[in-house]
């Protein structure tokens, strides 16, 4: 027994001396100089993240210089942004503005103290739609002419809104007082004409003419022709027709004078009788064509009424 416990103290000791040796050995100074990793971007890396952070610098000094000559150049404020301003009751523009794409609208009007002016390098056209989208009338100011697609084509007066002009596919109305034609050629009209006055300017000549065909006037009640200051002439190449069905053609003048009527030959005077004076009756032939013949004692038109020969 005493033995084995010598043996285990000694063992002990000998434990214990190699922890404090060993323990000994750890706290020593090292001789030799340790190997130290540095930590960190060293090199072409850092040259190249010192290159791109440059770069991002001035790209953001670039696009705030940019931002801010822009806003400058188009005059950008609270209110809107160059010529257009945004109000209360919609949007403004002043100038002259340009639009490069169809413009929707309710409502386009220019101030009070200037016009309204659409100007376009080919045309103007207006166009305007139903529900479904189907064109139901269309303006067009073009360089040759101005053209309008609609139903009905209205032109009123802007004080009471009274129709001075209307088209449509059966008729033209013009509501006007007085239509007024200043052109060198007068109006010409291809077919029938009704209207209850016809009259010229003052101090002109009213002229109704027809060079090709006929000029008939009709109406229900009678036509007045009246000249107040001036002559009335009836001038056609063949035949002047004046026709009354149920009552009489009147003519009212100090002087009523045909001209031009063809005398007819009565037989000679004896010889040694005085001259006879100018002086002729007026006959008129069964077809109703007048003559003039010698007036005589009594009646001399069955002598002289050869005319009616060749009537």
């Amino acid at each position: 027994m005493d033995r084995s416990s010598r043996l285990g103290t000694e063992e002990l000791k000998m434990t214990r001396e190699q922890y404090i040796l060993a323990t000994q050995q750890n706290n020593l100074p090292r001789a030799e100089n340790p190997q130290l990793y540095p930590v960190g971007i060293y090199g072409w890396r850092k040259r190249c993240l010192y290159f791109f952070v440059l770069l991002l610098l001035v790209t953001m000094i670039v696009n705030l210089a940019m931002t801010i000559w822009i806003l400058k150049v188009m005059n950008f404020t609270v209110d809107g942004m160059g010529n257009l301003r945004v109000t209360k009751k919609g949007i403004r523009l002043e100038g002259i503005s340009e639009f490069l794409l169809p413009l929707y609208v309710k409502e386009i009007h220019s101030r009070k103290d200037s016009p309204l002016v659409f100007q376009s390098d080919r045309n103007v056209t207006v166009n305007a739609r139903n529900e479904l989208g189907q064109l139901t009338g269309q303006l067009t100011v073009g360089a040759d002419a101005i053209e309008a697609q609609c139903k009905r084509f209205e032109v009123r007066a802007s004080r009471d809104g009274r129709v001075l002009f209307a088209a449509d596919e059966d008729e033209i109305t013009i509501g006007a007082h007085r239509l007024k034609v200043t052109g060198t050629e007068g109006a010409v009209f291809g077919h029938s004409v009704e209207t209850p006055h016809i009259r010229a300017e003052p101090s002109q000549d009213l002229k109704l003419e027809s060079p090709t065909r006929s000029l008939i006037m009709e109406a229900p009640r009678g036509v007045q022709v009246h000249a107040a200051a001036g002559d009335f002439k009836a001038t056609c190449r063949k035949e002047l027709h004046l026709q009354s069905t149920e009552g009489e053609i009147f003519l009212n003048a100090d002087a009523i004078r045909l001209g031009n009527l063809p005398v007819g030959i009565s037989s000679p005077s004896p010889p040694g009788s005085p001259p006879r004076p100018n002086v002729y009756e007026l006959c008129v032939c069964p077809s109703g064509k007048l003559y003039l013949s010698p007036a005589g004692a009594g009646s001399t038109c069955q002598t002289s009424s050869g005319v009616c020969l060749w009537s």
